[in-house]
């Protein structure tokens, strides 16, 4: 047996998977409706042990048979275009890996803080019924109810000075479907009130189920914030009547900034707080109205919408989507994640040009699977640079 050819093909099937995961994360990220992307997957999920066995068998064991000793010259025409994509694809992967390996937090975020709450511990119980993807709550070591309460200091060069200390609740993708049920969520939303907010925001993907749109009074409807509670829609929202979404939060007093900006008066200071639900609904806000120096925040459900912020003068933006990854593999790091992006922006802190970007891994999701990535409810505490 050559042992070097068999590596050189296990190395190859890994870009080949590297491949697949790549295209299904970036068709995830455009407008394309759950049934086709749900074909998307499948297809995926054939290629994705297919390619490598037809490759193992026809070239491995059989025609070149590169296990016995074969030459690799011996490959056909199409099988060397294969071999081609699949070092592609291993380039791919190890880029991805190092940016993972490499990747800190930017020096704007001068403090971070974590706690993490078990709320199956809090509760007494897991709080479960048998929903959608029920099977995948069985996995070992599955942290779906470990909540991680992060809480980052933010240094922001526009803020201004009379605002220094303000905090900015961010609530992301809560995934109503029913197999994680209510008393979840409210425990969970009870904890992150424990600390007082200036600004409380949502940044998409409420509803699995639209039945449980009856469950809004008693989860979003209980936080509170001085300068108001702020929101966007996701993909999944776009897909079960946005509108009559829309209206139950509205009728909480949350405030919908989707496609539109609305300004708040602080401190003798004016904030600016726009929404974007591109590229599923709507337009992009239009911050052109505004004053050049007037501090600007986005909510985007995605975090693809980071270039077209930092061109628009954003200070804030704050993201959702892409849920960590959810399961975050030792040595690799996250795998899939719903993005044109890929995994580059799966959660965390990020600084480009003079705008902060932070992508909340989300609060629960449509499958309830986590591994090494926790639930997060993120605090965010903005400091100024003009207070010395």
């Amino acid at each position: 047996m050559d042992w070097l050819n068999l590596i050189l093909m296990l190395t190859l099937a890994a870009g080949n998977t590297e491949l697949l995961v790549s295209f299904v994360n970036r068709t995830h990220g455009l407008k394309i409706n759950c049934g086709w992307l749900r074909h998307i997957r499948h297809i995926h999920d054939l290629a994705l042990l297919l390619f490598p066995v037809l490759f193992f068998v026809f070239v491995g064991l059989r025609g070149p048979g590169l296990i016995w000793g074969g030459s690799w010259s011996d490959l056909s025409i199409w099988w060397k275009i294969y071999v081609a994509l699949c070092a592609c694809g291993v380039a791919g992967l190890v880029n991805s890996m190092i940016r993972w390996w490499c990747h800190r937090n930017p020096k704007c975020v001068t403090s971070t803080s974590s706690t993490v709450v078990d709320i199956v511990e809090q509760l007494q119980s897991r709080p479960l019924m048998d929903g959608p993807f029920f099977w995948m709550t069985r996995f070992p070591l599955n942290e779906i109810f470990q909540v991680e309460y992060s809480e980052k200091d933010v240094v922001l060069p526009r803020l201004p000075r009379e605002w220094d200390g303000l905090t900015v609740l961010h609530l992301s993708d809560f995934h109503f479907i029913g197999t994680v049920t209510k008393p979840f969520f409210e425990r969970a939303l009870t904890i992150a009130m424990e600390k007082s907010a200036d600004l409380v925001v949502f940044t998409g993907d409420l509803l699995d189920d639209p039945k449980l749109i009856e469950w809004f009074p008693d989860t979003l409807g209980q936080l509170d914030a001085t300068l108001g509670r702020f929101y966007v829609l996701g993909n999944h929202d776009w897909e079960i009547d946005p509108p009559r979404t829309r209206n139950a939060l509205d009728e909480l007093g949350w405030t919908d900034v989707g496609g539109k900006t609305t300004s708040l008066q602080h401190a003798n200071s004016e904030l600016v707080i726009g929404g974007s639900e591109c590229p599923w609904m709507g337009n992009p806000p239009d911050f052109s109205a505004d004053n050049v120096d007037t501090f600007r925040i986005l909510l985007s459900h995605t975090p693809d919408n980071f270039n077209w912020a930092i061109q628009q003068g954003v200070d804030l933006i704050l993201s959702g989507h892409n849920h960590g990854g959810q399961v975050v593999l030792p040595v690799v790091g996250p795998v899939y994640a719903p993005s044109i992006h890929g995994v580059r922006y799966a959660g965390g802190a990020f600084w480009q040009s003079s705008t902060f970007l932070h992508v909340n891994r989300g609060l629960s999701g449509r499958y309830p699977l986590r591994w090494r990535c926790f639930p997060e409810i993120s605090r965010l505490v903005l400091r100024s640079s003009k207070t010395t």
